[in-house]
């Protein structure tokens, strides 16, 4: 059986560069048969990698047939996978982000957690000495999906060992950081093919805080002025989005990359509660500007109070 590798619903680039770098992996080095998927369209950041290294759209599934052997990359939450992730014979996790519990295996499995910016270089390290033998396309997804998730090394999860391990692959493509990392930002911050409720939904996670269900929204850009510019319209979706999710609230956080800073949208009290009680500030209308917070994982959710 055909083992499929992927990530969290949403998928961003390092949910999009990791299946289809430990796919090869799996295939090529391990001689199993894998093939990365996807839990939903990619981002404009993760399609532009595809296109840039020559790398074949995976195939988008809903959900995972009983018994469907699986390979489970940045993420272990299970309202970020496939309804029917419990039936599956998950062979594996690789992530980078908080133990959420939830998740059942058939067996012993192969599980590997460490707290760096980027599943891509936790995968690097596993392929050891095997990563010479990458393709261009594989090597050119995991430099991508380091650079996404430090932020071109911004990010306050940057560890050093990301950084090195992207210096290592960019000299091995010939790739200029810089240079790349403002192609890739600037794909990423074209978002005017999307509707606002896409906008919303676009990098988001489930997450409660006290009994209150919320979507936190992250949009990193080069031109927060190209989404704050549509802030009437994303908060008008807000409400239907969150009815249609489940939750009581979106939290849509626009980081400035270049600023290093995030913008709040705000439309109405409870979030005001929610930005006044989590970050310290106070709010004095619909936006509430946060100075130094660019990571979700870090900066964002852990503080966030009802």
């Amino acid at each position: 059986m055909t083992i499929q590798v992927f990530g969290h619903k949403s998928p961003d680039t390092d949910s999009t560069g990791s299946p289809v770098a430990w796919a090869w992996y799996l295939s090529e080095i391990r001689g199993e048969d894998a093939k990365p998927v996807l839990l939903g369209q990619p981002n404009t950041e993760a399609a532009f990698m595809l296109e840039r290294w020559g790398i074949d759209m995976p195939e988008i599934v809903e959900d995972v047939a009983e018994g469907q052997a699986v390979y489970i990359v940045d993420t272990n939450n299970p309202a970020e996978l496939p309804a029917s992730i419990n039936k599956a014979d998950i062979r594996g996790i690789v992530d980078h982000h908080k133990l959420t519990g939830g998740l059942e295996t058939k067996g012993p499995i192969e599980i590997r957690v460490e707290p760096l910016a980027c599943t891509a270089t936790i995968l690097y390290k596993m392929m050891g000495k095997d990563i010479a033998q990458a393709p261009t396309s594989v090597k050119g997804a995991m430099l991508t999906a380091i650079l996404s998730d430090t932020l071109e090394f911004r990010s306050p999860t940057t560890t050093q060992e990301d950084e090195a391990i992207a210096h290592g692959l960019a000299k091995d493509l010939g790739v200029d950081i810089k240079a790349y990392a403002e192609e890739m930002f600037a794909a990423k911050s074209d978002v005017s093919a999307f509707s606002d409720a896409e906008l919303l939904r676009m990098d988001s996670k489930e997450y409660e805080v006290d009994g209150t269900q919320l979507r936190v929204s992250v949009l990193e850009t080069t031109a927060p002025s190209q989404i704050l510019d549509r802030k009437e319209d994303l908060k008008a979706a807000m409400p239907k989005v969150a009815s249609e999710d489940g939750a009581h609230e979106v939290l849509l956080f626009v980081v400035d990359i270049l600023k290093e800073e995030a913008t709040l949208i705000v439309p109405n009290d409870r979030v005001k509660q929610i930005a006044e009680a989590s970050f310290d500030v106070s709010v004095d209308g619909d936006t509430v500007v946060l100075p130094g917070v660019m990571s979700r994982k870090k900066q964002i959710m852990p503080v966030l109070k009802a």
